[in-house]
């Protein structure tokens, strides 16, 4: 099925087609960018909540728990999960999905399962492609749930209007946060497993490290929560609203606006010119040169200079296969 098929049929609700647009945007396929160009004009209203901490502190069931709530107040949901994956099958190797299992059969929410299959920066942006193409799905909350608290973590939590970091009360929770930087992410902290000894010393640690913050408009919370029994979550989901009400009150500002647009455009120029430049070379646009680099006639960075400088060569090596190269 054409590319064009399966944005009509996703634009009219079809989730089927939805998850195949997903998997070719994850794929980086030569259509990404008309893709999320279609999306991004049916641009939705959705408010993305991003959730991260440290494997087994209890995120996927605070997620299935927010869903839950989010639903019994009549709104559509998204979840983009990122589980970690095995180095050998490229597999998740996480079963906590398991949690969400009630609500895969609800056609109000839509789970995808990403893994990250040892990316980085490419993990963000798949992140931020398969978010926008839920929200031209129509959906109202979109959460995104990561694994672990590292770089990638944080790249993708920039995606996110409200951040929450996930905590649990063991010993050595609060550095790891300062260290991790979360400290400069979170919108709200969740010390979960509230039930645990030294949940009401992590919660005051966290709230006088905060205090050391330069001064904000918004009052980073510090919630407790036992998510397998719903405790607390309702709580949760107020302090999610109240900084969404926040942000509203606050506004745009324009030149973040514009800064966020820019930089998107420049991303996507990267990978576009590097998806072409590999294809280039995947049908022997530069076998010559790539002949003489092997010889030794020449080095790798000579190279890389003499096809930069010879614009037609470099024209002709990116140049897509006839089908892509119309306007949309």
């Amino acid at each position: 099925m054409s590319t064009e098929n399966l944005l009509q049929q996703m634009l009219a609700g079809d989730r089927r087609a939805l998850a195949r647009l997903m998997t070719l945007v994850e794929n980086n396929h030569p259509d990404t960018a008309l893709i999320l160009s279609a999306a991004h004009q049916r641009d939705g209203e959705a408010y993305i909540i991003g959730i991260t901490g440290p494997p087994g502190a209890g995120k996927s069931t605070l997620v299935d728990r927010l869903i839950g709530l989010l639903r019994a107040a009549g709104q559509s949901v998204g979840v983009v999960a990122i589980d970690p994956s095995s180095p050998f099958s490229g597999g998740a190797v996480l079963g906590d999905r398991i949690r969400m299992q009630s609500h895969y059969l609800d056609s109000g929410v839509f789970i995808r399962s990403m893994s990250t299959r040892g990316s980085h920066g490419g993990l963000s942006r798949a992140t931020r492609h398969v978010s926008q193409l839920l929200r031209a799905f129509g959906k109202q909350f979109i959460i995104i749930e990561t694994v672990g608290v590292g770089q990638t973590e944080l790249d993708v939590m920039g995606i996110a209007d409200t951040t929450i970091v996930v905590l649990v009360p063991e010993a050595g929770d609060t550095v790891q946060a300062m260290k991790a930087g979360l400290l400069e992410i979170a919108d709200i902290f969740v010390i979960n497993k509230a039930d645990r000894d030294g949940a009401a010393r992590i919660k005051a640690d966290l709230e006088m490290m905060l205090q050391l913050r330069p001064a904000a408009e918004w009052t980073v919370p510090v919630l407790l929560t036992k998510a397998s029994e719903a405790v607390g979550v309702a709580e949760l989901l107020a302090a999610v609203n109240q900084h969404r009400e926040f942000k509203q009150h606050c506004g745009i500002d324009p030149q973040v606006a514009e800064a966020a647009r820019r930089d998107e455009f420049i991303d996507v120029l990267n990978a576009e010119i590097s998806r072409r430049v590999k294809d280039g070379l995947t049908q022997g646009k530069l076998d010559d040169m790539l002949g003489r680099i092997r010889r030794g006639e020449i080095d790798p960075y000579r190279a890389a200079l003499q096809v930069v400088a010879d614009y037609s060569g470099l024209a002709a090596l990116m140049r897509p296969a006839a089908a892509l190269d119309s306007e949309p």
